[in-house]
């Protein structure tokens, strides 16, 4: 059933995660999964900026997150979903988060397509994105992260991250990722993360919140 027509879930229906609940993500839930991250992302500031009319803004999203899951996010292998589908955390493992120009090529026509008339704002907010991602050390990458609205505010943004968050305590290995509103900036900080810089790509676009994690124990 598509997220679109499901009717909003009753307080019953929306219990807090114990982590049962999440797991891997698999090939066949590229397309709700990028339903989700659609749902979840309409109202982002800077989303709002990238596809200034809210006409289609919906769709416009769904397919451009779907060639982004299918192409990046998901070959990795570590992404994370609640098993009814309303929301996904995909990682990128350390040293795998750069984007070559080979495959900026291949991804160019489905984006074209999926954002029209919003490409050079896109790609001028990924570039900028790119250029300020830390290099060193190795470390695991957060890119994207999303609940649909009717489930934010449960813990699951959390329990989505944990698998992660909690291998990279075991391992001794950072984290990365940048939060585009103040209420997920306090998530990430509930979680270890700390501010390393404020920016913005554009003079009228909104901040962005750069942010780094030790593992515990060296924080």
């Amino acid at each position: 059933m598509s997220l679109e027509t499901d009717p909003p879930p009753t307080p019953a229906d929306r219990p807090q995660p114990d982590g049962t609940d999440i797991r891997k993500m698999t090939a066949t839930e590229i397309k709700p999964v990028a339903r989700a991250l659609a749902r979840a992302f309409e109202d982002d500031p800077h989303f709002s900026w990238i596809l200034r009319s809210p006409e289609n803004r919906l769709q416009r999203l769904e397919s451009a997150f779907a060639v982004f899951v299918r192409r990046i996010w998901f070959p990795p292998d570590a992404g994370y979903v609640h098993e009814r589908l309303t929301g996904a955390a995909l990682w990128m493992p350390p040293d795998s988060w750069h984007v070559g120009l080979l495959t900026q090529i291949w991804l160019g026509p489905a984006t074209f397509r999926a954002m029209r008339g919003a490409t050079p704002r896109l790609l001028k907010a990924l570039n900028f994105i790119e250029r300020k991602h830390p290099r060193e050390p190795s470390h695991w990458y957060l890119p994207i992260i999303g609940v649909t609205p009717a489930w934010q505010g449960r813990g699951y943004g959390a329990a989505l991250m944990h698998p992660v968050l909690e291998r990279c305590d075991q391992e001794r290995v950072p984290a990365y990722l940048e939060a585009s509103t103040p209420r997920n900036r306090a998530l990430y900080e509930r979680l270890g993360f700390e501010v390393i810089e404020v920016c913005s790509y554009a003079d009228d676009a909104p901040p962005m919140w750069r942010m780094w994690r030790e593992p515990a124990g060296e924080r």
